[in-house]
């Protein structure tokens, strides 16, 4: 009760291909196929562009940082990482 049952979704079946016909359902099918190829090309050529920029930018000067990328610290740290980090103005 609820939940349709193998009989139900056959039913439904024959009755979209009766509605659509095969000829247009397979029509759509392959727009849809054709839609998706488009969108994984359109997003290889963005990557492909992005990656040309980065690679012309490190070209130009490969010690320049991009710009949404901040520097690394590399300052070591203590083991223990409940105490505070000292401070440079701190002795000892």
């Amino acid at each position: 009760m609820g939940g349709f049952s193998l009989i139900h979704w056959i039913i439904l079946g024959l009755f979209l291909l009766l509605l659509f016909g095969g000829n247009r359902f397979s029509n759509m099918m392959k727009d849809v196929a054709k839609g998706m190829k488009s969108f994984k090309e359109g997003m290889t050529d963005e990557d492909d562009d992005a990656r040309k920029r980065y690679d012309e930018q490190r070209r130009a000067d490969p010690t320049r940082l991009p710009k949404d990328q901040d520097p690394i610290d590399v300052a070591p740290r203590s083991a223990d990482p409940t105490s505070a980090p000292s401070r440079d103005d701190e002795t000892g």
